[in-house]
């Protein structure tokens, strides 16, 4: 990219999420435990079948010492709901290590944060940009397909973890207010950048992604 080529992107893209801001619950928070539930609990299921359950959640189990007391059978119950039955440990498991091994205190360090049970790359980085507000990469599936689309990497398969995707995820995600940013990119990812059908002549970011400038270059070829 040319110099101020990625800051450019970066403001496009937040300007984008102001304008089309999608308003859950766990947006109006900077608490890392209520972060971690709503991510434990987003994990392969739509937001909208989250946000009834994830509200009486947090009403039952308020805070980490609250959940680290919590009857298994009920969280199962909550977790078969959402079709994650088989991420039911993960809640207390997480809760009562927080509650032994950082007096109920969420770290802000990386590997720390990951050796929380249930808690990977995705949460711990939603965490620290959200919570702690510190510039650090966030890639779920949906932002390594924008990153893979825009960029022109050409990446097949699981690709979230490849090291291109990684490498300009530090760069993106390099800015001031990261968790704005983090709900910007989510938000535009999910109604513009399709999986399926991208909605390419919606998209502010079109004249310099490498996707859309290929398909329309193939389109003309085709012609």
């Amino acid at each position: 990219m040319k110099p101020g080529e990625m800051e450019v992107l970066q403001s496009d893209i937040l300007h984008w999420g102001e304008e089309h801001y999608r308003d859950f619950p766990w947006r109006h928070t900077q608490d890392p435990y209520r972060i971690m539930i709503a991510e434990f609990m987003l994990h392969r299921t739509r937001a909208d079948q989250v946000i009834p359950v994830y509200i009486q959640f947090l009403q039952k189990y308020p805070d980490v010492y609250a959940l680290a007391e919590a009857d298994p059978s009920d969280i199962r119950e909550v977790t078969v709901h959402l079709g994650l039955h088989w991420r039911s440990s993960h809640f207390i498991e997480a809760a009562k290590y927080i509650v032994e091994h950082n007096q109920g205190i969420f770290p802000e360090d990386e590997k720390q944060l990951q050796a929380i049970p249930g808690v990977g790359e995705y949460v711990s980085g939603a965490i620290i940009t959200v919570c702690y507000k510190k510039p650090h990469r966030v890639v779920d599936a949906n932002i390594a397909r924008f990153i893979n689309r825009y960029f022109g990497l050409h990446l097949n398969g699981e690709i979230r973890r490849k090291r291109e995707v990684l490498e300009l995820a530090d760069i993106l995600f390099d800015v001031a207010e990261p968790g704005r940013f983090l709900f910007a990119i989510l938000d535009f990812s999910a109604a513009i950048c399709r999986s399926k059908n991208p909605l390419h002549p919606e998209c502010p970011l079109r004249a310099k992604c490498k996707y859309y400038r290929e398909m329309q270059s193939s389109a003309a070829d085709a012609d």
